[in-house]
């Protein structure tokens, strides 16, 4: 397959880049932790054409979405961005901004407790079950405990049940979301390993030991280089996966979609801790950026399959590959 984006898909990774920068700073990042999304915020994003990528009759789709949120991932950007995108041709409303989505992934059997990941400032909350999705108001919801949350600009809500919602699609419209969610969760890790290679480069370049700056030393050369390789691999792997789902001529866009999150969940998490040590004593301390990082990718890892769960996937895949094609015994 041949990839290379086109002048649209330049403009709108730009534009999404510096809206991140000028939303979603460093300068303060503290001042971010437990606190809902900014005014005005839903409707920039209206504006700014990430929340409809997915709708119905949209002029873009999932590789542009993708674009889109590798750079909320490389920014650490808050709110339930994500499921808004992902609820768009199903929530009326959510592509413009009028209604917040928060969501959950719901196994047949689930009862509670389940977390829920900025419930507080969601106006529905949408339920992907096995075979079929739901929306629930958030009205009807049990009052929340409040969770302490793995990564501080992700609250979460924990409630002791979900009612069941208004059924809004079948089970081809859940496997649909979830394996958009797939891609969209890996772009997002794609933009936090990037993240976290910037923050540690620019460390080992400022950072002088013994009249030299440290990113002269080899060890963290290594260290530097292998973060550059995975965030490298997990990016053609997601954009892969998000071309495929795009167009299903060119190849099988399930194991894309694996393929995408086994690489992009490993690559957030390794080079969360790479930062971390690239940092020293200082990557320990919550003043530094690394351990935003390596908990935004924690959290997003356990979001729509984990490594694990993925990389199973892709083996029983390639055993009833090679059984298929060794034939009966």
């Amino acid at each position: 397959m041949q990839f290379r984006l086109d002048e649209d898909q330049l403009a709108i990774r730009d534009a999404v880049r510096a809206f991140c920068a000028d939303r979603f700073g460093f300068g303060d990042i503290t001042a971010r932790d437990g606190r809902p999304s900014e005014p005005g915020l839903w409707t920039a994003l209206a504006e700014l054409g990430v929340l409809g990528v997915l709708a119905d009759g949209a002029a873009t789709g999932i590789v542009e979405a993708a674009l889109a949120f590798e750079q909320f991932g490389e920014h650490l950007a808050g709110g339930p961005v994500l499921w808004s995108t992902l609820a768009a041709p199903f929530v009326p409303g959510a592509a413009d901004g009028k209604v917040r989505v928060a969501g959950v992934e719901l196994t047949d059997g689930t009862t509670g407790p389940v977390v829920v990941e900025h419930a507080g400032e969601c106006d529905v909350l949408l339920l992907l079950r096995d075979d079929r999705l739901e929306v629930c108001p958030r009205a009807e919801l049990p009052p929340p405990v409040e969770g302490a949350p793995l990564d501080p600009l992700t609250p979460v809500a924990v409630f002791p049940h979900v009612p069941a919602g208004r059924v809004v699609g079948g089970a081809a419209d859940a496997r649909r979301l979830r394996r958009s969610g797939e891609i969209l969760s890996a772009a997002l890790l794609v933009g936090v390993a990037q993240g976290a290679l910037d923050t540690a480069r620019r460390h080992a370049l400022e950072r002088v030991q013994f009249g030299v700056p440290i990113g002269s030393f080899q060890a963290v050369k290594h260290l530097l280089a292998d973060m550059y390789v995975r965030v490298e691999l997990a990016r053609s792997a997601t954009y892969a996966a998000a071309a495929t789902a795009a167009d299903p001529r060119a190849g099988d866009a399930d194991r894309a979609a694996h393929t995408a999150k086994l690489l992009a969940g490993e690559a957030g998490i390794a080079n969360g801790r790479a930062a971390v040590q690239v940092l020293g004593g200082m990557g320990f301390t919550w003043d530094m950026l690394p351990h935003y990082f390596l908990k935004r990718a924690w959290v997003l890892e356990n979001g729509f399959g984990t490594t694990a769960w993925h990389a199973a996937r892709l083996g029983a895949a390639v055993g009833d590959e090679v059984g298929a094609k060794a034939g009966p015994s």
